[in-house]
C-alpha cells in the first residue's frame, strides 16, 4: 500500500476530516497540555513508529537496521522500531482517541505525510521540538523544506524523506518523449494512462498542468481539474486510478504513462532502464513525510536526539542509498559521491535523490487543503475516482 495513500473510502477518512475541523473544540489540545513528564534522562528507550520498508536494513540480516543500531550504540538509547503505519487515515484512526482524550499514545516518534501532519498541527496533537538540541537539523535541512505553510518554522515536524510526484512512462513502448502533463492526453495514450487515486496525491500535478501556482491554488482551480478529469474518465482516456499498484501496470506494459513517485521509479529503472521519470515543464509537486513527537510522549528528548542523528550527513547518506527518495539533507550528496563503491557514488548524481538546480526550479510544495475544504473536495474527488 502506498505510503501516501488517502481516503480509500469516506469512512475513516471522512471521520478524520470532521475531527480536524473547527467544529470539534474538544479535539484541540492547548499548548500547555501537550508535554508529558520526560523520562529520557533515566529511561534510555524510545518507541519509533514508521512505514514498512522505509529504513535501511542489513543485507544479510533484515532484522538489523544499521543507521538505527549505530544510534543505539553511540547514545545507549534502545529503540523499539515498529512498521505499523500503512495508511495515513488508518493510523490517524488508531491514535486519535488517545490524543483527543489527552492520553499517551505509547509512541515517542511517528512519521506521517505532510498533509496529515498539517492536521496534527492544527489539532495541537504534537509537541514543539527543541532545536537547540538538534544542531544537525538546524544546519543541514534542505532550505525548500524549512517553511511549510502548515508548520511555520518547522517547529513541530522534521522531514524524514522527501519525494516528487511526477510522470513515469515507458519510452521504448511509447516511442516518444513525454515533457508536459498535456502529453498524457495525446490520442496514442487513450486507455493507457493512470492517475493516483488519493486526492492529496493527485491534485497538485494536474493543477500544474493547467499552469496553476500550487502554493496558492483556489477552489476554482480544484473544480476545473475535476471537470477535466471527469471528461477523461468518460472518454476512457484514463484507464483507472491507482495506489502503488501503478508499478505493476507500468512494468507489464498495460500502462504506458502514469502519475508516479520518484522513489518508486528509481526501483523500477533498476529492472527496466526504459522506464523514465519526468518533472513536467509546467512543474511537479515536492512533498515530504515528516517525523513528529506526539503529545505526552515519555521520551521526547530521546526522540529529538534520534531525529538529529538522521540529519548527520553521513547517516543521511546511508539512509538515502537504501530508500532512494529525495534526501532532505543535501550535504549527504558529497558523502555518497566520495564512496569507493561506484554504484553508491552514482546515486549522488541522481536528480531523483538530489534534484539539480534546473529541476528544483520546477518543483513546488502545494498549499494544504484546509479543514473547511477537505470534506467537500474529498467527496467530489472520490465520486470521480470511484471510491
Amino acid at each position: 500500500m502506498s505510503r501516501r495513500s488517502l481516503l480509500r473510502a469516506l469512512g475513516a477518512g471522512a471521520a478524520g476530516a470532521t475531527l480536524a475541523g473547527c467544529g470539534v473544540p474538544a479535539a484541540y489540545v492547548e499548548p500547555g497540555d501537550r508535554a508529558g513528564r520526560d523520562s529520557s534522562a533515566t529511561d534510555h528507550t524510545l518507541h519509533f513508529a514508521n512505514w514498512p520498508l522505509y529504513i535501511d536494513t542489513d543485507d544479510d540480516n533484515e532484522s538489523k537496521r544499521p543507521t538505527l543500531d549505530a544510534f543505539s550504540q553511540r547514545t545507549g538509547i534502545s529503540v523499539t522500531y515498529t512498521e505499523e503505519i500503512n495508511d495515513n487515515d488508518e493510523f490517524f484512526g488508531k491514535i486519535s482517541p488517545a490524543l483527543m482524550n489527552h492520553q499517551q499514545t505509547g509512541r515517542d516518534l511517528i512519521v506521517i505525510s505532510d498533509w496529515m501532519a498539517a492536521r496534527f498541527v492544527r489539532l495541537g496533537w504534537v509537541q514543539e521540538m527543541d532545536r537547540a538540541g538538534q544542531p544537525n537539523v538546524a544546519e543541514y535541512l534542505d532550505p525548500p523544506l524549512r517553511e511549510p505553510a502548515f508548520d511555520e518554522g518547522r517547529l513541530h515536524s522534521v522531514p524524514w524523506q522527501s519525494g516528487i510526484t511526477g510522470i513515469a512512462y515507458n519510452r521504448k513502448r511509447l516511442g516518444r518523449e513525454i515533457r508536459s502533463t498535456d502529453d498524457l492526453w495525446a490520442d496514442d495514450l487513450r486507455g493507457r494512462v493512470t492517475l493516483l487515486s488519493g486526492l492529496d496525491e493527485s491534485f497538485a500535478l494536474l493543477m500544474q498542468g493547467n499552469g496553476v501556482d500550487i502554493t496558492r491554488w483556489t477552489a476554482d482551480d480544484f473544480h476545473e481539474i475535476c471537470e477535466q478529469t471527469e471528461k477523461r474518465v468518460r472518454s476512457k482516456h484514463i484507464r483507472r486510478f491507482t495506489g502503488n499498484d501503478y508499478i505493476k501496470d507500468l512494468a507489464t506494459g498495460d500502462v504506458l504513462a502514469c502519475q508516479a513517485y520518484s522513489g518508486d521509479v528509481i526501483q523500477l529503472q533498476a529492472d527496466n532502464p526504459d522506464i523514465e521519470f519526468v518533472v513536467p515543464d509546467e512543474g511537479a509537486e515536492l512533498w515530504a513525510e515528516s517525523l513528529m513527537i506526539p503529545n505526552l510522549a515519555r521520551h521526547k528528548r530521546n526522540a529529538e536526539r534520534l531525529i538529529d542523528h538522521y540529519y548527520d550527513p553521513e547517516v543521511a547518506a546511508e539512509l538515502a542509498a537504501w530508500v532512494n527518495y529525495v534526501c532532505p539533507v543535501p550535504a549527504a550528496r558529497d558523502v555518497l559521491a566520495s564512496s569507493k563503491d561506484a554504484e553508491t557514488a552514482a546515486l549522488a548524481e541522481d536528480p531523483l535523490i538530489f534534484p539539480d538546480d534546473e529541476m528544483r526550479k520546477r518543483l513546488a510544495i502545494a498549499r494544504d487543503i484546509t479543514s473547511e475544504e477537505r470534506m467537500d473536495f474529498a467527496k467530489k474527488w472520490n465520486s470521480i475516482v470511484g471510491l
